[in-house]
């Protein structure tokens, strides 16, 4: 073992020591990556980081759109149209049994196509969905079960934050990973609703009489929506504009929608603005720690390493693929999903590269993983986060109810890895 081994060693080991006692992210990630430098090259060239890194990631024009899509998920959210996307969906679909959890599902699908953050569209929907659930008899750990899972799609349909910072790690073309977004999410969003009538059938309650002209009516109001996801997603797919070029339509139009409509008033608009801006700060300074941990693993040749290692084994291109995805659903379960991406698709991205497969198709992949994490035991954060609206609900009692989801994630990650067309389809008919 040389000296740089010692080294990876120790700054992996410092890490995780520092996000134990609470430590941000990324500064945990800066601080082992500036002085793991400075141990191989010298603290000059390792100071020098600090004044490249900054610059580099908040004047890269791909991240320029994570803003963009943030500010067009608060507009969203504070203009109501979820809201309405709910009701939409009830008037559709409330006729079957179990009618409002599959509109909670349809809702959190539509959401997520104008929002592309989980969290949001968990928290989001918890406040919709989840009272109108319990008024209609539903049991806590289906209701909240449906809507965990549920919010899982929005870092899977476009817009996807997720996906972006992906791209930007990966060096991957963002237009062609939103878009193989799409077809899962549509699968995801199906076989979610599948899930609710096979593992809750017996229990859930009756749906109410159909009502054609309230349906009909019912599609007055999600026009916003419809008209969001063809100026961002569409224009995206056409090739009419970049990513970021739509990212920002997408936020002017959302916010334009929503004064229009008397739904966005001066304070609303300035509140989302720094909302936005709080969180998209926060990300950027994690993406600046982990380009500092990048020079690090760079210097101390980790990734090589793990490739050797990993080929060295012989499980075959899919046995160290399914190697891999353990990896990430174990750290799903363990830390935040975001973190996860940022941590570990620098360390095994050479190592798919080296199998040859399909870096969008692994980026969808990784965002499928990322959903399991997301509700998966003993830290999936959307139910933490529906734990925190809905108070009276034990975390045991929510865990209970994503149980048939995860057991639907699992089999949808295998037919994904199993015909790699489903993601890959509507990326190569782009213009």
């Amino acid at each position: 073992m040389n000296t740089a081994d010692l080294v990876a060693i120790g700054g992996f080991v410092a890490m995780f020591v520092l996000m134990g006692l609470r430590v941000p992210l990324g500064v945990a990630m800066g601080l082992v990556g500036v002085f793991g430098f400075a141990a191989m090259r010298g603290i000059a060239p390792a100071l020098n980081l600090l004044t490249t890194s900054p610059i580099r990631v908040i004047t890269d024009f791909n991240l320029t759109l994570v803003p963009f899509f943030i500010l067009m998920g608060v507009f969203a959210t504070n203009s109501g149209m979820s809201r309405e996307l709910f009701r939409t969906g009830n008037a559709w679909l409330g006729q079957f049994r179990g009618g409002l959890a599959l509109s909670t599902i349809a809702a959190c699908a539509g959401f997520a196509a104008i929002c592309g953050s989980s969290i949001a569209t968990a928290a989001t929907m918890s406040r919709i969905a989840l009272p109108e659930m319990r008024e209609a008899g539903y049991a806590d750990a289906t209701s909240t079960g449906v809507i965990a899972a549920g919010g899982t799609l929005g870092i899977l349909i476009p817009p996807s934050v997720m996906m972006v910072v992906y791209a930007f790690l990966t060096e991957t073309d963002v237009g062609q990973l939103l878009m193989a977004g799409v077809v899962p999410g549509i699968l995801a969003t199906l076989m979610y609703m599948a899930t609710v009538l096979i593992a809750h059938g017996k229990h859930l309650p009756a749906g109410k009489t159909f009502d054609f002209k309230e349906a009909i009516t019912s599609l007055r109001d999600v026009w916003a929506v419809l008209l969001l996801f063809i100026a961002v997603i569409g224009v995206i797919y056409l090739g009419i504009a970049t990513a970021t070029e739509a990212a920002a339509v997408g936020a002017l139009l959302t916010m334009v929608i929503g004064i229009l409509r008397g739904r966005l008033n001066t304070k609303l608009i300035m509140s989302s603005l720094v909302e936005s801006l709080r969180t998209s700060v926060s990300l950027f300074s994690v993406l600046i720690g982990a380009i500092l941990f990048g020079y690090f693993l760079a210097i101390t040749q980790s990734p090589q390493k793990l490739t050797a290692f990993l080929v060295g084994l012989d499980f075959g291109p899919y046995g160290t693929l399914a190697l891999i995805l353990v990896i990430f659903l174990v750290a799903g379960a363990l830390m935040d999903e975001m973190a996860m991406i940022i941590l570990l698709v620098p360390i095994v991205f050479p190592v798919v590269i080296h199998l040859g497969f399909d870096p969008i198709w692994f980026g969808v992949i990784i965002v499928v993983a990322c959903e399991l994490g997301m509700i998966m035991p003993p830290v999936g954060i959307n139910v933490f986060v529906i734990n925190s609206i809905a108070k009276d609900v034990k975390i045991t009692t929510i865990y209970g109810g994503v149980m048939p989801f995860i057991l639907t994630d699992i089999i949808r990650l295998i037919l994904l890895v199993a015909f790699p067309m489903i993601a890959l389809w509507l990326p190569m008919t782009m213009r």
